[in-house]
């Protein structure tokens, strides 16, 4: 097994598209390209690599993905995490994020 890096970041919540669309939390380039250059073999189909992410006392299992446009990875937030922890739209959040 591989050992997990963690990297701890903030970043705003913002939403893809319209009613219905995905919310996400942009990495920063800097931990992106730390990522990448450490960790692009793992990645699986449209840049997916598995994480763990972690906001205030909330973990759960997910994946980041490599948005080519932005040239960053980007953190998914599901429903379920952002009505848990009552998170909105632009409010700036801190994550750690294991690799």
């Amino acid at each position: 097994m591989i050992p997990k890096i963690t990297y701890k970041f903030s970043g705003k919540i913002w939403k893809r598209g319209t009613t219905g669309g995905w919310h996400f939390i942009s990495l920063p380039i800097s931990i992106t390209t730390e990522i990448r250059t450490q960790n692009q073999w793992m990645e699986e189909g449209w840049g997916r690599l598995k994480t763990t992410a972690k906001i205030q006392d909330l973990e759960w299992e997910t994946a980041i993905w490599y948005d080519t446009k932005h040239a960053t990875y980007l953190l998914p937030v599901k429903a379920s995490v952002r009505q848990k922890l009552k998170l909105q739209i632009d409010d700036n959040i801190k994550v750690s994020l294991s690799v």
